[in-house]
Protein backbone atom coordinates (compact mmCIF):
# COMPACT_ATOMS: atom_id res chain seq x y z
CA UNK A 1 0.00 0.00 0.00
CA UNK A 2 1.27 3.53 -0.73
CA UNK A 3 2.17 5.68 2.26
CA UNK A 4 -0.03 8.56 1.04
CA UNK A 5 -3.62 7.99 -0.13
CA UNK A 6 -3.73 11.02 -2.44
CA UNK A 7 -3.68 10.47 -6.21
CA UNK A 8 -2.81 13.24 -8.67
CA UNK A 9 -4.05 13.32 -12.27
CA UNK A 10 -3.62 15.93 -15.00
CA UNK A 11 -6.33 18.18 -13.56
CA UNK A 12 -7.37 16.63 -10.27
CA UNK A 13 -6.27 15.67 -6.80
CA UNK A 14 -8.05 12.66 -5.35
CA UNK A 15 -7.67 12.89 -1.60
CA UNK A 16 -8.84 11.09 1.50
CA UNK A 17 -11.90 12.58 3.21
CA UNK A 18 -11.90 14.08 6.67
CA UNK A 19 -14.53 15.23 9.15
CA UNK A 20 -14.25 18.71 7.62
CA UNK A 21 -15.79 17.32 4.41
CA UNK A 22 -19.04 16.15 5.99
CA UNK A 23 -21.17 19.08 4.82
CA UNK A 24 -19.72 18.82 1.32
CA UNK A 25 -20.56 15.12 1.17
CA UNK A 26 -24.11 15.77 2.38
CA UNK A 27 -24.71 18.52 -0.17
CA UNK A 28 -23.40 16.35 -3.01
CA UNK A 29 -25.65 13.44 -2.08
CA UNK A 30 -28.73 15.60 -1.54
CA UNK A 31 -28.74 17.35 -4.93
CA UNK A 32 -31.51 15.83 -7.09
CA UNK A 33 -29.86 17.18 -10.24
CA UNK A 34 -27.12 14.56 -9.89
CA UNK A 35 -29.64 11.71 -9.45
CA UNK A 36 -31.66 12.15 -12.63
CA UNK A 37 -31.12 8.50 -13.65
CA UNK A 38 -31.90 7.05 -10.21
CA UNK A 39 -33.89 9.50 -8.03
CA UNK A 40 -34.55 6.81 -5.43
CA UNK A 41 -30.80 6.49 -4.77
CA UNK A 42 -30.45 10.04 -3.41
CA UNK A 43 -30.08 10.23 0.37
CA UNK A 44 -33.54 10.73 1.84
CA UNK A 45 -32.33 13.34 4.33
CA UNK A 46 -29.23 15.13 5.52
CA UNK A 47 -29.08 12.67 8.40
CA UNK A 48 -29.04 9.68 6.03
CA UNK A 49 -26.26 11.27 3.98
CA UNK A 50 -24.32 11.94 7.17
CA UNK A 51 -24.58 8.27 8.18
CA UNK A 52 -23.28 7.33 4.73
CA UNK A 53 -20.30 9.59 5.32
CA UNK A 54 -19.67 7.90 8.67
CA UNK A 55 -19.37 4.62 6.78
CA UNK A 56 -16.94 6.19 4.31
CA UNK A 57 -14.67 7.35 7.14
CA UNK A 58 -14.96 3.98 8.88
CA UNK A 59 -13.91 2.19 5.70
CA UNK A 60 -10.77 4.33 5.54
CA UNK A 61 -10.00 3.59 9.19
CA UNK A 62 -10.50 -0.14 8.66
CA UNK A 63 -9.00 -0.72 5.20
CA UNK A 64 -6.61 2.19 4.66
CA UNK A 65 -8.31 3.25 1.43
CA UNK A 66 -11.78 4.14 0.22
CA UNK A 67 -13.78 6.87 -1.47
CA UNK A 68 -11.92 10.11 -2.16
CA UNK A 69 -12.93 13.72 -2.44
CA UNK A 70 -12.15 15.02 -5.94
CA UNK A 71 -10.55 18.46 -6.12
CA UNK A 72 -9.88 20.68 -9.10
CA UNK A 73 -7.73 23.73 -8.38
CA UNK A 74 -8.46 23.36 -4.68
CA UNK A 75 -12.24 23.13 -5.04
CA UNK A 76 -14.18 19.93 -4.34
CA UNK A 77 -15.94 18.90 -7.55
CA UNK A 78 -17.01 15.38 -6.63
CA UNK A 79 -16.25 12.15 -4.87
CA UNK A 80 -15.64 8.52 -5.66
CA UNK A 81 -13.07 5.78 -5.68
CA UNK A 82 -12.89 2.14 -4.65
CA UNK A 83 -14.62 0.55 -1.68
CA UNK A 84 -14.92 -3.07 -0.69
CA UNK A 85 -18.55 -4.12 -1.01
CA UNK A 86 -19.98 -5.41 2.25
CA UNK A 87 -21.64 -8.46 0.71
CA UNK A 88 -19.37 -9.16 -2.26
CA UNK A 89 -15.71 -10.08 -2.58
CA UNK A 90 -15.11 -7.16 -4.92
CA UNK A 91 -14.17 -3.50 -5.08
CA UNK A 92 -16.92 -1.10 -6.09
CA UNK A 93 -15.95 1.77 -8.38
CA UNK A 94 -18.05 4.85 -7.63
CA UNK A 95 -18.03 8.37 -9.04
CA UNK A 96 -20.27 11.38 -8.52
CA UNK A 97 -19.64 14.99 -9.49
CA UNK A 98 -21.23 18.24 -8.41
CA UNK A 99 -23.73 19.34 -11.02
CA UNK A 100 -21.60 22.18 -12.34
CA UNK A 101 -18.66 19.86 -13.05
CA UNK A 102 -20.58 17.36 -15.17
CA UNK A 103 -19.66 17.05 -18.85
CA UNK A 104 -15.99 18.03 -18.59
CA UNK A 105 -14.47 14.54 -18.53
CA UNK A 106 -13.56 14.80 -14.86
CA UNK A 107 -15.32 11.58 -13.82
CA UNK A 108 -13.50 9.71 -16.57
CA UNK A 109 -10.15 11.17 -15.52
CA UNK A 110 -10.64 10.28 -11.88
CA UNK A 111 -12.13 6.84 -12.50
CA UNK A 112 -9.28 5.81 -14.80
CA UNK A 113 -6.82 6.65 -12.05
CA UNK A 114 -8.83 4.75 -9.42
CA UNK A 115 -8.99 1.56 -11.49
CA UNK A 116 -5.27 1.67 -12.23
CA UNK A 117 -4.51 2.27 -8.56
CA UNK A 118 -6.68 -0.68 -7.61
CA UNK A 119 -4.94 -3.07 -10.00
CA UNK A 120 -1.56 -1.98 -8.66
CA UNK A 121 -2.26 -1.94 -4.92
CA UNK A 122 -5.37 -4.09 -4.33
CA UNK A 123 -4.85 -7.06 -6.65
CA UNK A 124 -6.83 -9.72 -4.79
CA UNK A 125 -10.30 -8.31 -5.46
CA UNK A 126 -12.00 -7.71 -8.83
CA UNK A 127 -13.02 -4.14 -9.61
CA UNK A 128 -16.64 -3.63 -10.65
CA UNK A 129 -18.96 -0.73 -11.37
CA UNK A 130 -22.76 -0.80 -11.35
CA UNK A 131 -24.86 1.48 -13.53
CA UNK A 132 -28.43 1.70 -14.70
CA UNK A 133 -28.64 0.59 -18.31
CA UNK A 134 -30.34 3.84 -19.30
CA UNK A 135 -27.53 5.88 -17.70
CA UNK A 136 -25.45 5.90 -20.86
CA UNK A 137 -22.94 8.42 -19.52
CA UNK A 138 -22.09 6.32 -16.47
CA UNK A 139 -21.75 3.14 -18.54
CA UNK A 140 -19.53 4.96 -21.02
CA UNK A 141 -17.31 6.27 -18.22
CA UNK A 142 -16.80 2.76 -16.87
CA UNK A 143 -15.99 1.47 -20.36
CA UNK A 144 -13.34 4.14 -20.93
CA UNK A 145 -11.71 2.98 -17.69
CA UNK A 146 -11.26 -0.51 -19.15
CA UNK A 147 -14.34 -2.16 -17.66
CA UNK A 148 -16.78 -4.21 -19.75
CA UNK A 149 -20.31 -5.47 -19.02
CA UNK A 150 -20.24 -8.93 -17.47
CA UNK A 151 -23.59 -9.42 -15.70
CA UNK A 152 -26.69 -7.78 -14.27
CA UNK A 153 -27.68 -7.44 -10.65
CA UNK A 154 -30.55 -5.92 -8.69
CA UNK A 155 -28.79 -3.59 -6.29
CA UNK A 156 -29.75 -3.16 -2.63
CA UNK A 157 -32.18 -0.27 -2.32
CA UNK A 158 -33.27 -0.35 -5.96
CA UNK A 159 -37.01 -0.97 -6.43
CA UNK A 160 -37.83 -4.08 -8.50
CA UNK A 161 -39.40 -1.96 -11.23
CA UNK A 162 -36.07 -0.16 -11.68
CA UNK A 163 -34.59 -3.34 -13.11
CA UNK A 164 -31.21 -4.95 -12.71
CA UNK A 165 -28.14 -2.76 -12.99
CA UNK A 166 -25.41 -3.43 -15.52
CA UNK A 167 -22.29 -4.77 -13.79
CA UNK A 168 -19.04 -3.85 -15.51
CA UNK A 169 -15.77 -5.52 -14.53
CA UNK A 170 -12.11 -4.56 -14.94
CA UNK A 171 -9.60 -6.80 -16.74
CA UNK A 172 -8.09 -9.71 -14.86
CA UNK A 173 -4.33 -9.76 -14.28
CA UNK A 174 -2.41 -12.97 -14.98
CA UNK A 175 1.29 -13.56 -14.38
CA UNK A 176 3.09 -16.27 -16.36
CA UNK A 177 6.55 -17.40 -15.32
CA UNK A 178 8.49 -20.63 -15.85
CA UNK A 179 5.38 -22.63 -16.76
CA UNK A 180 5.16 -20.80 -20.09
CA UNK A 181 2.00 -20.17 -22.08
CA UNK A 182 -0.68 -22.76 -22.67
CA UNK A 183 -1.51 -23.25 -26.39
CA UNK A 184 -4.61 -21.04 -26.35
CA UNK A 185 -2.81 -18.20 -24.58
CA UNK A 186 0.20 -18.55 -26.89
CA UNK A 187 -2.04 -18.14 -29.94
CA UNK A 188 -3.78 -15.12 -28.41
CA UNK A 189 -0.47 -13.44 -27.54
CA UNK A 190 0.75 -14.01 -31.09
CA UNK A 191 -2.48 -12.57 -32.51
CA UNK A 192 -2.11 -9.52 -30.27
CA UNK A 193 1.52 -8.98 -31.28
CA UNK A 194 0.79 -9.24 -35.01
CA UNK A 195 -2.18 -6.87 -34.70
CA UNK A 196 -0.14 -4.35 -32.69
CA UNK A 197 2.61 -4.35 -35.31
CA UNK A 198 0.09 -3.93 -38.12
CA UNK A 199 -1.39 -0.92 -36.29
CA UNK A 200 2.03 0.77 -36.15
CA UNK A 201 2.99 -0.16 -32.60
CA UNK A 202 6.69 -0.03 -31.68
CA UNK A 203 7.01 -3.66 -30.58
CA UNK A 204 10.03 -4.92 -32.46
CA UNK A 205 8.67 -5.26 -36.00
CA UNK A 206 7.33 -3.11 -38.82
CA UNK A 207 3.91 -3.33 -40.49
CA UNK A 208 4.05 -6.06 -43.09
CA UNK A 209 6.44 -8.32 -41.19
CA UNK A 210 5.20 -11.90 -41.29
CA UNK A 211 3.36 -13.81 -38.62
CA UNK A 212 6.12 -16.41 -38.82
CA UNK A 213 8.74 -13.87 -37.75
CA UNK A 214 6.58 -12.85 -34.82
CA UNK A 215 6.09 -16.50 -33.85
CA UNK A 216 9.83 -17.14 -33.94
CA UNK A 217 10.51 -14.16 -31.67
CA UNK A 218 7.73 -15.21 -29.30
CA UNK A 219 9.25 -18.69 -29.04
CA UNK A 220 12.53 -17.09 -27.91
CA UNK A 221 10.66 -15.05 -25.29
CA UNK A 222 8.90 -18.14 -24.00
CA UNK A 223 12.21 -20.01 -23.77
CA UNK A 224 13.54 -17.17 -21.62
CA UNK A 225 10.43 -17.45 -19.44
CA UNK A 226 10.95 -21.18 -18.92
CA UNK A 227 14.58 -20.44 -18.01
CA UNK A 228 13.38 -18.04 -15.31
CA UNK A 229 14.77 -14.90 -16.92
CA UNK A 230 11.51 -13.36 -18.18
CA UNK A 231 8.07 -12.85 -16.62
CA UNK A 232 4.96 -12.11 -18.67
CA UNK A 233 2.16 -9.92 -17.29
CA UNK A 234 -1.19 -10.25 -19.07
CA UNK A 235 -4.56 -8.54 -18.92
CA UNK A 236 -7.53 -10.74 -19.79
CA UNK A 237 -10.96 -9.47 -20.77
CA UNK A 238 -13.37 -10.40 -17.97
CA UNK A 239 -16.16 -11.36 -20.37
CA UNK A 240 -14.22 -13.52 -22.85
CA UNK A 241 -10.96 -14.28 -21.00
CA UNK A 242 -9.11 -13.16 -24.13
CA UNK A 243 -5.64 -11.62 -23.78
CA UNK A 244 -6.06 -7.88 -24.42
CA UNK A 245 -2.68 -6.64 -23.19
CA UNK A 246 0.75 -8.03 -22.35
CA UNK A 247 4.16 -6.86 -21.23
CA UNK A 248 7.35 -8.68 -20.30
CA UNK A 249 9.88 -8.10 -17.53
CA UNK A 250 13.40 -9.33 -18.30
CA UNK A 251 16.04 -9.93 -15.64
CA UNK A 252 19.60 -8.95 -16.69
CA UNK A 253 22.07 -11.81 -16.95
CA UNK A 254 24.67 -9.89 -14.93
CA UNK A 255 24.18 -10.67 -11.19
CA UNK A 256 25.26 -7.11 -10.40
CA UNK A 257 22.08 -5.91 -12.11
CA UNK A 258 19.55 -8.31 -10.62
CA UNK A 259 17.82 -5.49 -8.74
CA UNK A 260 16.76 -4.16 -12.15
CA UNK A 261 14.27 -5.33 -14.79
CA UNK A 262 13.75 -4.30 -18.39
CA UNK A 263 10.16 -3.89 -19.59
CA UNK A 264 9.67 -4.76 -23.23
CA UNK A 265 7.05 -5.82 -25.80
CA UNK A 266 4.45 -3.77 -23.93
CA UNK A 267 1.30 -3.88 -26.05
CA UNK A 268 -2.47 -3.55 -25.88
CA UNK A 269 -5.20 -4.57 -28.30
CA UNK A 270 -5.28 -1.84 -30.97
CA UNK A 271 -9.04 -2.34 -31.37
CA UNK A 272 -9.49 -1.29 -27.73
CA UNK A 273 -7.46 1.91 -27.73
CA UNK A 274 -8.89 4.62 -25.55
CA UNK A 275 -10.01 2.05 -22.96
CA UNK A 276 -7.24 2.72 -20.39
CA UNK A 277 -5.58 -0.66 -21.04
CA UNK A 278 -2.06 0.75 -21.32
CA UNK A 279 -2.31 2.37 -17.93
CA UNK A 280 -3.88 -0.75 -16.40
CA UNK A 281 -1.18 -2.98 -17.86
CA UNK A 282 1.59 -0.80 -16.45
CA UNK A 283 -0.14 -0.73 -13.06
CA UNK A 284 -0.11 -4.53 -13.08
CA UNK A 285 3.51 -4.61 -14.21
CA UNK A 286 4.50 -2.20 -11.45
CA UNK A 287 2.84 -4.45 -8.89
CA UNK A 288 4.57 -7.59 -10.19
CA UNK A 289 7.95 -5.86 -10.18
CA UNK A 290 7.43 -4.62 -6.64
CA UNK A 291 6.34 -8.07 -5.44
CA UNK A 292 9.44 -9.58 -7.06
CA UNK A 293 11.69 -7.20 -5.14
CA UNK A 294 12.66 -5.16 -8.18
CA UNK A 295 14.08 -1.75 -7.31
CA UNK A 296 14.59 -0.18 -10.75
CA UNK A 297 12.60 -0.65 -13.94
CA UNK A 298 13.92 0.23 -17.39
CA UNK A 299 12.33 0.48 -20.81
CA UNK A 300 13.16 1.72 -24.27
CA UNK A 301 10.85 3.99 -26.25
CA UNK A 302 10.85 4.78 -29.95
CA UNK A 303 10.64 8.52 -30.52
CA UNK A 304 7.95 10.14 -32.62
CA UNK A 305 5.01 8.36 -31.00
CA UNK A 306 4.71 10.45 -27.80
CA UNK A 307 4.94 7.20 -25.86
CA UNK A 308 7.46 8.79 -23.53
CA UNK A 309 4.76 11.27 -22.43
CA UNK A 310 2.48 8.38 -21.49
CA UNK A 311 5.19 6.71 -19.39
CA UNK A 312 6.17 10.01 -17.77
CA UNK A 313 2.61 10.28 -16.48
CA UNK A 314 3.14 6.95 -14.71
CA UNK A 315 6.28 8.00 -12.88
CA UNK A 316 8.90 7.04 -15.46
CA UNK A 317 11.69 9.52 -16.23
CA UNK A 318 13.94 9.85 -19.24
CA UNK A 319 17.52 8.93 -18.42
CA UNK A 320 19.08 8.79 -21.88
CA UNK A 321 18.40 9.53 -25.54
CA UNK A 322 20.28 8.50 -28.65
CA UNK A 323 19.16 10.92 -31.35
CA UNK A 324 18.34 9.07 -34.55
CA UNK A 325 19.21 5.75 -32.96
CA UNK A 326 16.30 3.82 -34.51
CA UNK A 327 15.99 3.61 -38.29
CA UNK A 328 12.39 2.75 -39.10
CA UNK A 329 12.98 3.20 -42.81
CA UNK A 330 14.94 5.26 -45.34
CA UNK A 331 14.88 8.86 -44.17
CA UNK A 332 12.89 7.95 -41.06
CA UNK A 333 15.25 7.93 -38.09
CA UNK A 334 13.74 8.08 -34.60
CA UNK A 335 15.27 8.79 -31.22
CA UNK A 336 16.03 5.78 -29.03
CA UNK A 337 14.82 6.89 -25.59
CA UNK A 338 15.79 5.15 -22.34
CA UNK A 339 13.48 5.59 -19.35
CA UNK A 340 13.58 4.36 -15.75
CA UNK A 341 11.39 4.16 -12.69
CA UNK A 342 12.12 3.27 -9.07
CA UNK A 343 9.80 0.99 -7.15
Amino acid sequence: MPSAPDIATARLVLRAPSEADRDTWIALHRDPRTYAHAPHAMAASDEVASVQFDKVLAHWDREGYGYHLVEEQGQVVGCGGLKRNDDQAELNLYYRLVFGAVGQGLAREAARAWVAWGLEWLPTLPIVAAAAEHNAASVATARTCGLVPTSRRLLPGDPPEFGAAVILTAPRVEVVRTEGFDPVTLAQVLDLWVATTAAGGAVGFLPGDSRERHAEALAHHEADMVAGDVTAVLLRAPDTDRVVAIGFWQRPSNPLLHHRRMAYRVMTDPDLRGRNLGRLLMAAMHRVAREDGVEIGELGVRGGLQTETFYAGLGWVECGRLVGGIRVGPGDDRDDIWMMRRF
